[in-house]
């Protein structure tokens, strides 16, 4: 069975039926249907024409679903004159199936849900493996944004912005699971740069396969996380990067510069770094700069300060730090790293030992954790304070 054509074949399935009148919630159900039938009875008995298949299959379960409930009543003539047989339609409804998914009225984790079910063509046991909660809880969440979208038109133009965030939180969630969420991410984020010309859908693809070139070289055997400057870079993808950069190379050529090309361009100078030494941070603070004034995020100030560290000195960077808000996630991890390049290796500790206490998952709060038990090794015993000894992993 060819799973990545039966997803690849999704969107077009269901853009199909929606264009025939069916209700999205009720298409998406029957495409669903017939993607079971297709899993089930392919393997021995493939067809000819897989896309025209599966459109006579998902109308058939439609029809059936429709005559069934008597709801929907009303609807029955319109349904019955089902069209004549013959080749699918070659139109391709990805991109409006996108903008659909990423409908304002949903809630991030909504759309990014019924994108992987809709566009992706995952089931909805896979989506609830991949973010670790009960298929029914999913189910109800998938079920929830149908009915939210079911209203929406489908021919009208959507926000490319909005789709993209969508996408970047399908990449951001990595992996768990039976699912490569990053991956579907760099599959799906494909097939909007094929749909659209546009230099920030080009951007985050870039940014993402440049990211992605890192991950076998980002855990250790035992699943500790490895800093960036401490990565195997023998182990990064380098067909990934160059493909990476080029994407990146061609949008910016376009001078439209967008915030996700800009963090594909620091993506881009950490990956062109034959080592951590010889990383250009001056021109990664320059790119900083420029996606601070795109976006005037915390987040990008809180990256700022840590290249300024690194170009500048650490008294720099704890300087630009000081302007970003404490409360900010990593915050005080960043603090903790300037603080021990400053040479205050108590401080550093202490935060350390603060920042682990805050990370938002093991992985992150075992290193911090680890790190603070370095330095505090690193000073004789009688130089430690109470609570900078670093704490034990919670159990919750």
């Amino acid at each position: 069975m060819d799973e990545v054509l039966l997803r690849s074949l999704t969107p077009s399935v269901l853009g199909v039926l929606v264009r025939r009148g069916a209700d999205f919630a009720a298409a998406e159900d029957a495409v669903q249907d017939a993607l079971v039938e297709a899993v089930r009875t392919w393997p021995d008995d493939p067809p000819r024409d897989p896309k025209g298949w599966l459109v006579a299959v998902a109308w058939r379960r439609f029809l059936d679903a429709a005559r069934s409930d008597t709801a929907r009543r009303r609807r029955e003539d319109r349904v019955d004159e089902e069209p004549p047989p013959g080749p699918a339609p070659s139109a391709d409804d990805t991109l409006q199936l996108y903008f659909l998914c990423a409908h304002p009225s949903l809630t991030p984790s909504s759309a990014v849900a019924l994108t992987l079910r809709a566009v992706g063509g995952l089931t909805t046991r896979q989506i609830a493996r991949a973010y670790l909660v009960p298929e029914a809880t999913m189910a109800q969440r998938i079920s929830r944004a149908k009915r939210t979208v079911s209203g929406a038109r489908f021919d009208r133009p959507g926000d490319v912005a909005t789709v993209l965030r969508v996408l970047y939180l399908v990449f951001n969630e990595g992996y768990s699971g039976d699912v490569d969420l990053a991956a579907e991410a760099i599959r799906l984020t494909r097939q909007l740069a094929a749909a659209v010309d546009h230099p920030e859908v080009a951007g985050l693809l870039a940014l993402m396969l440049l990211h992605h070139a890192r991950r076998a070289a980002r855990t250790a055997p035992d699943g500790a996380l490895v800093p960036l400057a401490e990565q195997d870079r023998g182990r990064w993808d380098t067909a990934s990067i160059a493909e990476g950069v080029a994407i990146l190379q061609g949008a910016l050529a376009l001078d439209r510069l967008g915030e996700f090309q800009a963090q594909a361009a620091v993506a881009a100078l950490h990956a062109d770094a034959p080592t951590a030494e010889e990383t250009d941070w001056v021109q990664i603070v320059e790119w900083y700069d420029e996606l601070a004034g795109l976006t005037d995020s915390p987040v990008v100030r809180l990256n700022r300060a840590v290249a300024v560290g690194e170009a500048d000195g650490p008294r720099a960077g704890l300087a630009a730090l000081a302007s970003v808000d404490p409360a900010l996630p990593r915050h005080t991890a960043a603090a903790a790293y300037l603080h021990e390049r400053d040479g205050d290796l108590e401080t550093a500790a202490r935060l350390y030992a603060e920042a682990a206490r805050k990370a938002s998952n093991l992985a992150e709060r075992d290193h911090l954790t680890r790190q603070a038990a370095r330095l505090n090794a690193r000073r004789p015993p009688g130089e430690r304070r109470p609570g900078t000894d670093a704490p034990r992993p919670r159990a919750d």
